[in-house]
This record gives C-alpha cells, sequence and structure tokens, in this order.
C-alpha cells in the first residue's frame, strides 16, 4: 500500500497482495495501468502474469462477481458452500471457520454467531457438535451464500472505527452510520 499510496482510491484498489486498477474510460484506465506498472517496474515488483487480467469488465475478488452490474456472489461458489455437510472433527471445523473466517469482515457479528463452534476449538473441550454449532454454522452458510456481502463504501461520507471486545473475543470495524463497511478481523483467545 505503501508503494501505491498516492494512487489509492485514485486509480488502484489493493487488497493484500492483489491490486486493481481502474479508470471512467477506455483510454483513463490505459494511462492509469501505465502509471501503475511503471511503479512495479521502479520498485522492482514481480507481478504474476497468471494472475493478471487485462480491460476486463468483470472480475472475481473475494468470491464475488464485480461487474458493471454491481456486486454478485460468485455463482460457482454458492452450491460448493450449500452443499457443506456439518463437520465431524475439529479439522473439519478449523476448516470450515478458516474459509468463513475470510469473509468475517462482511458477515454482522461473525463472532457471536460462530461462538458455540469455536468453543470447540478450546484445549480440553470434548467434541460436541450440538443444535446450536448447527444453527451457527447455518447462518454462516446462508450469510456466505447470499448476494451480496460486500458494498462498495461511500468515500464522500465521514467514517468511524468502532471496537468491541469480550471475555471471548476481539474485533473492530470501520464503519458509518452503524453500518458496517470496509473491515474487521477477530481473534478468538487461546486458553
Amino acid at each position: 500500500m505503501s508503494i501505491f499510496s498516492d494512487l489509492l482510491e485514485n486509480c488502484i484498489e489493493v487488497f493484500m497482495d492483489d491490486f486493481t486498477v481502474y479508470g471512467q474510460t477506455f483510454d483513463s484506465c490505459l494511462d492509469n495501468l501505465e502509471k501503475v506498472l511503471q511503479r512495479c517496474v521502479d520498485k522492482s515488483l514481480v507481478l504474476n502474469y497468471e494472475k493478471c487480467h487485462f480491460m476486463v469488465r468483470e472480475g472475481i475478488v473475494l468470491g464475488h462477481v464485480i461487474s458493471g452490474r454491481g456486486i454478485e456472489v460468485d455463482k460457482a461458489k454458492i452450491e460448493i458452500i450449500a452443499k457443506l455437510p456439518y463437520p465431524t472433527n475439529i479439522k473439519q471445523l478449523r476448516g470450515f471457520l478458516g474459509h468463513a473466517g475470510f469473509y468475517r469482515r462482511f458477515v454482522k457479528d461473525f463472532a457471536k454467531i460462530a461462538q458455540p463452534m469455536t468453543k470447540l476449538l478450546q484445549n480440553e473441550v470434548e467434541w460436541n457438535f450440538d443444535e446450536d454449532c448447527k444453527e451457527a454454522f447455518q447462518i454462516l452458510k446462508n450469510n456466505l451464500i447470499s448476494a451480496p456481502i460486500i458494498q462498495p463504501p461511500d468515500w464522500g461520507m465521514p467514517f468511524e472505527v468502532m471496537c468491541d471486545a469480550s471475555g471471548y473475543a476481539i474485533g473492530q470495524f470501520l464503519g458509518r452510520s452503524g453500518e458496517m463497511r470496509v473491515t474487521s478481523s477477530i481473534m478468538p483467545q487461546r486458553h
């Protein structure tokens, strides 16, 4: 982000190690792409050609299709997630929570919903995927397959950072008017 700081929200969006270059017109997009690629050369950044897609009208970002129609859930992932069975052991539960946790910033009250399942990850807790766990699992699955769970923020509006903590988890999100919008992180405590 520091490499592209002067271009952020102007012609590039960065998420972890991925970025998207955009423009209002085809020509402005080409100009912006040239700026970004030159910056990559100047900073000796190496791009993975298999992940590079140029001048596309839609693409998949965080499991969502981004296009002129807006933001939609990737239909290819919906069926897979919808058919997921209940986890039968810790390894499967960790896998599900790891996947779901990737999208936690888009699921309101993620930590509260996932709490019955995350309790099973604590040391010396007997495996019992009870009705509360099943309900939490279904709620998270439904959140993951419901469209849309990503909304672009209105950068013209003021934002505030809201934090919350309990004896079980901590988290924060950047929000506006009581709505979760941009980012969040939740870290279950280990005992």
